[in-house]
């Protein structure tokens, strides 16, 4: 392993800051800041869903809007039942033990615990892209636009643990990292598409969208018989018997009742999270190609270790561009140093 140089802390805060980080693994602290950011988002965020977990509760809790979007569809013994159960019983534990495999300590020290952890990491999260997509097909309205988005991101992240675990087992590790990143951060995109998807409610709802949405639907978030043909009379059909699949036009709006406010929502979801998407997969490109020195260090552990393995082509066993790219070809010992700063930490 190179020797990593440690410059004398810039200002007192750096120095009292390096006494946080340090212990944990961290030799940056722009590392740290974006891992307690990113990290931090990612365990409040998942802590938060474990609630869902009860789904039958979360689902007669509150009324309306304060209800999960989807639990029309989640009856006894519905796909989507199963679907969202399997999904989320096994991407929250996943995501949990996920955050604890971006800890420095924990990687350098516990390596055991943090292969593992790894496997069982992979599991659970192979699963889970099964239940997302058995859930799909309804998922948030069903529009075609959120179907196709959640197979990207869900394609887009087993892809990419495939991948990270075809390096780890080639003693790639710098290629490793790099698909452990992106698979991670490709999942993060559900937690933006939030933010994305409320802003974007706000700024077009009452600006004369209309959402297609069953009757049946639109009874189970307004509320009462009563109140739904009052606002829906089409939907008379559907209470008579008539058409049990009667389809209604529901205004999308954030000032209304529940059914207007959960036709917004369908309607922003999937260019939300297609935007979301876009800006994690942008981000993590960028994120890796300003880490070059920590991507070379990881090159010669993973030349060394190969070596050691007997493997061919030692420093390129795994997918490197140099391999299956027209890059030049790597050299074991390159060394890439942080340019010189005046101003002290990174």
């Amino acid at each position: 392993m190179a020797n990593i140089k440690v410059r004398p802390p810039a200002n007192r805060f750096v120095a009292v800051a390096r006494k946080v980080y340090n212990p944990i693994g961290f030799s940056k602290g722009y590392n740290f800041v974006f891992f307690f950011i990113f990290v931090g988002a990612f365990t409040g965020f998942t802590l938060a869903r474990l609630q869902y977990l009860a789904l039958d509760r979360s689902c007669t809790t509150g009324s309306g809007d304060q209800r999960p979007l989807d639990c029309y569809y989640y009856t006894e013994g519905s796909v989507d039942r199963v679907g969202i159960l399997l999904h989320l019983g096994t991407i929250l534990p996943a995501a949990l033990l996920a955050c604890l495999q971006f800890v420095p300590v924990i990687r350098r020290t516990f390596v055991l615990f943090h292969r593992i952890n790894g496997y069982l990491i992979l599991v659970l999260s192979v699963v889970s892209t099964a239940g997302a997509f058995m859930l799909s097909r309804h998922a948030v309205g069903g529009r075609l636009d959120a179907q196709m988005v959640i197979g990207t991101v869900s394609v887009a992240f087993i892809v990419s643990l495939g991948l990270a675990y075809y390096n780890v087992k080639r003693l790639q590790i710098e290629q490793h990292r790099a698909w452990m990143l992106r698979a991670w951060f490709y999942a993060g995109s559900i937690i933006t598409m939030r933010i994305i998807m409320f802003l974007s409610s706000l700024i077009v709802s009452d600006d004369g969208y209309d959402v297609p949405m069953p009757c049946a639907k639109v009874a189970a978030f307004t509320g009462s018989h009563q109140q739904t043909l009052q606002s829906f009379p089409e939907c008379d059909v559907y209470f008579s018997r008539q058409d049990v699949n009667k389809m209604v036009l529901v205004p999308a709006s954030m000032t209304k009742n529940g059914a207007n406010t959960i036709a917004i929502m369908s309607m922003a979801f999937g260019p939300a999270l297609w935007l979301a998407l876009a800006l994690h997969a942008v981000g993590i490109e960028v994120y890796l190609h300003l880490t070059p020195a920590e991507a070379n260090r990881l090159r010669n552990v993973s030349y060394q270790r190969q070596l050691e393995a007997g493997m061919k082509h030692p420093g390129r066993a795994g997918l490197t561009a140099d391999r299956i790219g027209d890059s030049p070809l790597w050299v074991p010992g390159t060394q890439h140093e942080p340019a010189n700063d005046s101003s002290g930490e990174k």
